[in-house]
């Protein structure tokens, strides 16, 4: 059997945690914070819990927005490729002060990197 990224990295206590430091890079950077100023950080937590917990492979079907519906009003007040670069490196620093393995690390990053047509609208 094999193992999923999910367990590879430590699970839900690893994804809580990552999840909670993520967010606090983010929230402190003044190129990014500002378009979470009017969203509900707690439901925004559990939402990006369950979003990563699923392209990690663990246990849970992701039924939130697709990421391109979830980031549209974010692009039309500005979200560009320099946003997403810089909440896509706040993640690897994230990782890499969590201690994960530069394997796993490489690896969340190449699932990011995935992302980015969907997230800034193709």
């Amino acid at each position: 059997m094999t193992t999923s990224l999910f367990e590879k990295i430590g699970g839900e206590a690893a994804v809580d945690a990552a999840v909670k430091v993520f967010y606090h890079k983010v929230l402190d950077d003044p190129k990014v914070r500002h378009f979470f100023v009017a969203t509900d950080m707690e439901a925004q937590l559990a939402k990006q819990k369950n979003f990563l917990t699923y392209v990690f492979g663990g246990p849970i079907q992701y039924k939130g927005k697709s990421l391109q519906a979830a980031h549209a009003p974010l692009v039309k007040d500005g979200l560009n490729l320099g946003h997403f670069n810089v909440v896509a490196r706040h993640l690897r620093d994230t990782l890499e002060e969590l201690e994960v393995s530069p394997l796993y690390v490489d690896m969340v990053m190449e699932i990011v990197a995935g992302t980015q047509e969907d997230v800034l609208g193709g």
